[in-house]
This record gives C-alpha cells, structure tokens and sequence, in this order.
C-alpha cells in the first residue's frame, strides 16, 4: 500500500521542524518565557500551518514548551519549585546512568571526554552560553552512553529539555571563568574505577547550579 505523498511530506516536515526546535531549546538557544508562533515558524522553516502546530504540540507535551490558556506558546519559566523537581530528577538518573557506565569506561571514551572538556574551556573563555551548554550536554552524553540503558537515557534527555531556557539564565547569572569543577573530578573518578567518586561527582555537578539558581 503506498502511502499519500502529501501526508509523507506533512510527516518529515514536522519532524523536521520538531528537531531542530528542540535541539535549540536544549542548547539554550531561546529565552524563558519567548513565545513562538505557528506564523513565525511556517515562515523560518517555509511550511504550512500543520507541521509547524504539530511540532509545537510534540514539544508542548514533553514539556518544553508552555501552552497557555489563551494558547499563547512559550518556552517556560520555571518556579523554584520546579527547578527542585528537576535538579532531583538530574541526580537520580544521571547518577544511575554514570554507575552503569563505569564498567565499561575504557580510555578512548575518558580521552573524548577530556576533548569535549577542553571546547568546553573554551567556550566558557569565549563567553559562549549556547556553546557551553551544547558541549556540556555532549560530556554527559558521551558518559551515559556507555551505559547501554537508552529508556534510562531519553528520560535524562527529556529532563534537559525542560531545563534548556532555564539553564542558560544560569549561565548568565554564574559568570563562569573556568570550567565546571566537578568534569575534572569525573574523569578523574573514570580512570580510579571509582564508583563512590564517580556518583558523588556526578550528583554534584548536575545539582550545584540548579540549586544556585533556585536560592
């Protein structure tokens, strides 16, 4: 059975669409509380009304986006409240994730992550907020994957999207100079094979902004 070409390319428009929404508002990329509009997005992306509200409505129900009742959409602007919630989210996951990655940390994998570190140094020299919360994600990334536990994993990544706005106002207000102390501490514990170290790294370096933040 063949299927309509317009719904196939209603399809891959959306996801187009969806992807590259999401990845920006993971990295940073656009401010809490910034509204988008099905015109603004059907003409940066050159697509109809029904991909682009598909999109929206994918992102809505991830949580990345805010739904309105007037049906204004808009990135969120999280209460401290909220912020508690996902920072403890962060250390449950991502401590989970890092545990079983360890055993199979072998030295190519510590040595990328030293890579990403560096552009992440950089970065953080250059002033570059979207940059720094790209490369920040990838270290992380780069760690849990090695976990082998993609469910565990979308969960962690589905926490990050609702963080991302959030995440560079805390990239404003920290002034960063160097980068984050506790990278150093879990490449430090990867190489040791120590778990105790690795989890404790890992919990504080997924809190310690979050937390700066809500105070």
């Amino acid at each position: 059975m063949l299927l309509n070409p317009r719904l196939s390319d209603t399809s891959a428009a959306h996801d187009r669409v969806y992807r590259v929404l999401r990845t920006r508002i993971m990295h940073g990329e656009i401010a809490p509380g910034a509204a988008l509009t099905l015109r603004g997005i059907g003409k940066e992306f050159d697509v109809s009304m029904t991909p682009a509200r598909e999109a929206l409505r994918r992102l809505v129900a991830e949580g990345a986006l805010f739904l309105s009742n007037s049906g204004r959409v808009s990135t969120p602007e999280l209460t401290n409240e909220r912020i508690e919630e996902l920072a403890a989210l962060r250390a449950l996951i991502e401590v989970e994730l890092a545990s079983r990655a360890l055993p199979r940390a072998h030295i190519a994998l510590i040595e990328r992550m030293q890579s990403i570190n560096a552009i992440i140094a950089d970065a953080v020299a250059q002033r570059d907020a979207v940059t720094y919360i790209r490369t920040n994600l990838e270290f992380h990334r780069t760690l849990y994957l090695r976990a082998q536990a993609p469910a565990m994993l979308a969960m962690a990544e589905t926490v990050w999207l609702q963080l991302g706005p959030t995440m560079r106002s805390l990239y404003g207000r920290l002034r960063r100079t160097e980068p984050p102390q506790f990278h150093r501490m879990i490449i430090a514990a990867l190489k040791a094979g120590d778990e105790p170290g690795l989890r404790l790294a890992v919990r504080s370096d997924v809190t310690q902004g979050l937390k700066m933040l809500a105070t």
